[in-house]
């Protein structure tokens, strides 16, 4: 069955990065574009970072544009997002998503907090 497993999260200073990664299995990785989402307390889930299966195309959310950067090893079934500057706003449980065959799965999500 499809598992996405995401690790990396933690509580980090304003100004700081993290690194987030998700373990992907159970489909063919390698063939199908990759979603990073957030959801922060008491807001709706926001699409953050888009990449296509390949790895030769991205997309971001304007509040991350120049601070994230997603990433895929198709070799390791593995996606990335690499967050710098993060600020207190960037607090929210990040979640690896995958559309296939018109259903979305998710991650379980890691919580990521931006705080002094």
């Amino acid at each position: 069955q499809v598992q996405l497993v995401e690790s990396g999260g933690g509580l980090v200073q304003p100004g700081g990065s993290l690194r987030l990664s998700c373990a992907a299995s159970g489909f063919t990785f390698r063939s199908y574009g990759m979603n990073w989402y957030r959801q922060a307390p008491g807001k709706e889930r926001e699409l953050v970072a888009v990449i296509t299966s390949a790895g030769g195309r991205t997309n971001y959310a304007d509040s991350v544009k120049g601070r994230f950067t997603i990433s895929r090893d198709n070799a390791k079934n593995t996606e990335y997002l690499q967050m710098i500057s993060l600020k207190p706003e960037d607090t929210a449980v990040y979640y690896c998503n995958a559309r296939l065959w018109g259903v979305d799965y998710w991650g379980q999500g890691t919580q990521v907090t931006v705080s002094s």
